[in-house]
């Protein structure tokens, strides 16, 4: 049994994740290639807090020769990025060594805001594989602070938080070798028969999920609305798990009304409700949907980590008969912040709705920018009080049709109600959902293809387009119910 890091995480997660991986890789899910490369790596990053330190070049050809090279290195300096280790056919590579006295301390970086358990995990299998090498000082744990704000140069020592999780690391030493036998019988046998249940999820998506759930119904107890994880698998583990087999008067009811339906293959409609929202809209409605993206390194002055920065809008203002479209996508290489403002405050009406869906997020982007742009502040929070929510019928059950499955999203609502290819968001470009326009924009100042630049500026553009009129179609789609 040979085991990287990443592996033993991985069968203590699941050990019948483990076994696929090595026995059927081909089983493996087919991960969602990023639309760019991301420029900024945080591991380069926590580099400079410790300069000068000697790299060991990655081979995956020659996991030998990294640890030979290691050896070399220790011998030499003081600092070492990557250093490789091999102990009992456990392969392991430290982030960074730094050695302290005539000992070394380990620094494992994550690019999180906070150290996770299996954090603990990753960083005790790096010491038990280091520890009978060299003499181990410290274990730390380098993670990103997202309270730091950049003004001016960044600054690396402020940037990140150093946690010291030693002795966490040594009271896991004594179950490592229990486990790996664990796994290691795990490996020398059958494919295990280990049933789904949250440790699918936990601490990560299981990229062997499709596999695993194959024969999970398309509507199942893991679609019910606003029920717990916990309640879901205890129905599975009951037997109960098609909406066929659900007792409805254990639901509450809008799950009464998910079941109904999809046994009906029906759609529910309140016209009362749906009234009482088409009653709220103010003319000239204005459709607004912003996309943003977040970073672990801030690029811009009065940036966070991970900060939502919005870097584009689409706008559709109905003026009752007359439909028009406005948008703004900022240049992908710098701050888009007050330029996005500007342009909004020219491209909304002064009056009439300004309708989201699910408006939190679009407040919270306002609300954010006020904050940081002090002179715009007053016009900003103007905008707030004219929100009106789109999500609000159909989550209020004004609209409940089968098909949107347990989910109110407009990626759910939108195909349920139109069969229409011009409003279908897999129908379109490099860009289809709001990861994908975050991943491109964060990663397109770092692009050296032109004609690829150009062509996910226009796919960028295309999206966000189709989320505002989505939202108009919705609202006319709503008229329809009640007329």
């Amino acid at each position: 049994m040979t085991l990287s890091k990443s592996q033993y995480i991985r069968g203590l997660q699941c050990p019948k994740s483990l076994w696929l991986y090595k026995n059927k890789p081909e089983l493996l899910s087919k991960k969602d290639e990023a639309v760019l490369q991301s420029g900024i790596n945080v591991g380069d990053f926590t580099k400079r807090l410790f300069p000068g330190g000697y790299e060991v070049e990655f081979n995956p050809q020659d996991f030998k020769g990294m640890i030979q090279k290691t050896k070399e290195l220790l011998k030499e300096v003081n600092i070492i990025y990557e250093a490789a280790f091999s102990k009992n056919n456990i392969f392991v590579m430290a982030d960074i060594l730094v050695k302290n006295g005539d000992k070394w301390d380990i620094y494992e970086v994550k690019s999180s805001t906070s150290v996770k358990n299996y954090h603990l995990d990753d960083a005790a299998i790096q010491y038990y594989a280091i520890k009978d090498v060299i003499p181990v000082n410290k274990v730390y744990i380098i993670h990103i602070d997202n309270t730091y704000e950049r003004v001016g140069e960044l600054e690396i020592d402020k940037l990140f938080k150093i946690v010291d999780i030693t002795e966490k690391v040594l009271e896991k030493q004594k179950e490592i070798p229990i486990k790996l036998k664990e796994l290691e019988k795990v490996l020398n046998g059958d494919e295990p028969n280990i049933d789904i249940g949250p440790h699918c999820f936990e601490p990560f998506e299981c990229d062997f999920y499709h596999y695993c759930w194959k024969d999970i119904p398309e509507f199942s107890v893991f679609n019910l609305y606003r029920m717990n994880s916990k309640n879901k698998f205890d129905l599975y583990y009951k037997g109960i798990v098609s909406f066929d087999e659900i007792d409805e008067s254990s639901l509450n009811k809008t799950q009464q009304i998910q079941v109904k339906t999809y046994k009906e293959k029906s759609i529910h409609i309140e016209k009362d409700i749906i009234k009482e929202f088409l009653d709220k809209l103010v003319y000239p409605l204005n459709y607004l949907d912003f996309e943003t993206f977040q970073e672990a390194i801030p690029r811009f002055n009065h940036q966070r980590p991970y900060e939502q920065i919005p870097f584009q809008y689409s706008l559709h203002i109905d003026y009752g008969n007359n439909l028009i479209h406005k948008e703004f996508l900022a240049d992908e290489c710098e701050d888009p912040r007050e330029k996005l403002i500007i342009s909004l405050l020219k491209d909304l009406e002064k009056e009439g709705s300004i309708i989201a869906y699910n408006m939190s997020f679009e407040k919270r982007v306002i609300s954010n920018l006020a904050q940081k742009f002090p002179k715009y502040e007053k016009d900003l929070n103007n905008l707030i009080e004219r929100f009106v929510d789109l999500i609000e019928p159909f989550r209020n059950l004004g609209v409940y049709h089968y098909n949107f499955n347990g989910s109110f999203s407009i990626k759910s609502v939108l195909p349920a109600l139109f069969d229409d290819d011009n409003l279908n968001y897999k129908n379109l470009g490099l860009i289809q959902n709001g990861g994908d326009a975050m991943d491109a924009f964060v990663n397109l100042c770092y692009e050296k293809d032109e004609n690829l630049k150009a062509q996910i500026r226009k796919d960028l553009l295309k999206y966000c387009e189709l989320d505002t009129f989505a939202m108009v179609k919705l609202v006319e789609k709503l008229k329809e119910f009640i007329n």
